[in-house]
């Protein structure tokens, strides 16, 4: 009789062990929105070598609203707008806004030209350097209105989805672009 109600047990023990690496819906949406595994770092900036390994960044939905400005620093718009993002980054920093540059630099100038840029200037928003130069494949993931030209900007939340291809010409204009 023991033997039996141990047996009986085991497909309720099966079970839970099967799924005890399930968790609610609001933890996976929790770990699902955790920040993307970086191929390397430089100086602590990550970086990702393929668009596949930071396309959950552009994903996310939870109550944030996420702004992600893609930019490189041989853009002259690109670097005349940053301050936009600076100042949003610190307007909103204590809110439910995460401001996300993707540096769009050549390799070869990460170390000559991105690193100087970013100690001379200490952006305090997120910088990440993404290398995948094979635009065509990913570009449309962003928006199928993006035609590739920088500077180009994201902003989403759960409920919304904005694209904009052009420098924002006043802090003002970014801040109203918020959903």
């Amino acid at each position: 009789m023991k033997f039996y109600k141990l047996w009986s047990l085991l497909p309720i023990f099966c079970f839970s062990v099967i799924f005890s690496g399930f968790q609610t819906e609001e933890k996976l949406i929790e770990k699902k929105e955790s920040w993307p595994e970086a191929s390397s770092y430089l100086e602590g900036v990550p970086i990702y070598e393929k668009f596949s390994d930071l396309e959950s960044l552009f994903r996310f939905e939870n109550d944030t609203t996420y702004v992600i400005n893609f930019w490189a620093t041989w853009c002259k718009p690109c670097i005349e707008e940053l301050p936009y993002f600076e100042s949003l980054h610190e307007k909103y920093q204590d809110k439910k806004v995460r401001v996300v540059l993707v540096s769009l630099d050549f390799p070869r100038h990460l170390e000559s030209k991105l690193l100087p840029f970013l100690e001379k200037h200490s952006l305090a928003s997120t910088v990440l350097v993404l290398l995948d130069g094979s635009y065509n494949d990913w570009i449309d993931k962003i928006s199928p209105k993006w035609s590739g030209a920088i500077p180009a900007s994201l902003i989403y939340n759960k409920k919304e989805k904005r694209f904009f291809e052009d420098a924002f010409p006043t802090y003002e204009a970014l801040e109203a672009a918020l959903p």
